[in-house]
């Protein structure tokens, strides 16, 4: 007997939707952001210009979205900061994972690419740091919270500059590209937020 059902109009369309979000991030990472067009995603992906202008009112925008789609995947199953009771090696050991992260050219490109433009466009800034910056620097609050709710960090601390002690100089020193991103710098930050730069004894 011939099956006539009809085709899942949903099914096709998540498809294409992540053929269209691979394609932008690999023609950002290939070719710059500068380079890369609605065309060139639609060619790469296999689908009309106009599936991608259905969804997106802009390149800018899918590539937000693919980007907050890879972050999301790659943070599934890490919604929190460790908390083995040792404040530094917690620290010490995201910090390291997001120097990896960095460092990859599949999160470089794009990020480089949404941080220009989120300057010039700030309806896209400002969804940019809603979206994928925001929760996660709440991480971090959360784990500095429970610090200090155990002793190890100073009452009354202001979490929020604290935890930009924290990620500010990764990504000063991964915007400027003038030195390397390390695991041992990362591990210096934390030593320094955490210890502060007076003499000791």
């Amino acid at each position: 007997m011939t099956d006539t059902k009809a085709p899942d109009a949903g099914r096709r369309s998540e498809r294409s939707r992540r053929a269209i979000y691979e394609a932008a991030l690999a023609l950002v990472a290939e070719e710059g952001y500068t380079r890369t067009t609605i065309e060139g995603i639609a060619a790469r992906a296999g689908v009309g210009k106009q599936t991608i202008y259905r969804w997106w009112p802009s390149k800018s925008a899918v590539l937000l979205e693919a980007f907050l789609d890879l972050a999301e995947q790659a943070a599934a199953g890490e919604r929190e900061i460790p908390d083995t009771g040792d404040l530094a090696t917690d620290l010490k050991l995201v910090l390291r994972a997001t120097v990896d992260e960095m460092n990859s050219p599949a999160y470089d490109g794009p990020a480089r690419a949404l941080a220009a433009e989120g300057v010039i466009d700030p309806v896209l800034g400002a969804r940019f740091v809603e979206k994928l910056l925001d929760p996660q620097l709440e991480l971090y609050a959360t784990r500095l919270r429970s610090a200090e709710e155990a002793g190890q960090v100073r009452a009354g601390t202001d979490l929020r500059i604290a935890l930009e002690l924290l990620v500010g100089p990764l990504t000063h020193r991964w915007l400027l590209r003038t030195l390397p991103l390390t695991h041992a710098y990362a591990d210096t930050v934390v030593d320094y937020a955490l210890n502060g730069l007076a003499p000791r004894g």
